[in-house]
């Protein structure tokens, strides 16, 4: 799956004047998401490589980022709109992965060896302070003290 991915990635680039393009590994590309594409939407494909490997609006290109600004500027993401949701879904993958190793970053400071036997939930918890600690920053401590001291009796006042 991973190597159907990159390599629809790439065959979607237009590094080289789309010397890249693939049809069939732009439609393994398709196939890893079956809500948005069947085999009969991605006609317009043939089309659409014949064309911006034609036209000199696409022949200087460095990326796909590069390719989704040009497809928008000259009112061409709506033609073929398949294929720009794939080159969508391409550039929102990065982010996606990063978003991810983001969260597990934290997880492995959190659920070391030291805390193997934390709850899901006790560590759900303390991944939500830590991730979105922007937010916790903002919150006085003098509050956060009164509150954990009214929720039940303590031995000792904080």
């Amino acid at each position: 799956m991973n190597s159907n991915l990159l390599l629809g990635m790439a065959s979607l680039s237009p590094g080289n004047s789309f010397a890249n393009s693939d049809k069939d590994r732009i439609m393994k590309l398709a196939t890893l998401y079956p809500h948005e594409f069947s085999g009969s939407k991605l006609e317009e494909l043939d089309n659409y490589i014949l064309f911006v490997k034609e036209d000199n609006d696409f022949s200087n290109l460095k990326g796909l980022g590069d390719l989704s600004e040009i497809l928008v500027e000259i009112d061409l993401y709506k033609t073929w709109r398949l294929v720009f949701l794939l080159v969508k879904l391409s550039l929102i993958l990065h982010v996606v992965t990063v978003t991810v190793e983001i969260v597990f970053s934290p997880m492995k400071y959190i659920k070391n060896d030291l805390r193997s036997s934390i709850d899901d939930e006790f560590l759900n918890d303390c991944l939500i302070c830590y991730i979105e600690d922007e937010v916790f920053e903002s919150v006085p401590n003098d509050a956060i003290i009164d509150c954990f001291q009214n929720k039940s009796s303590r031995r000792v006042q904080l």
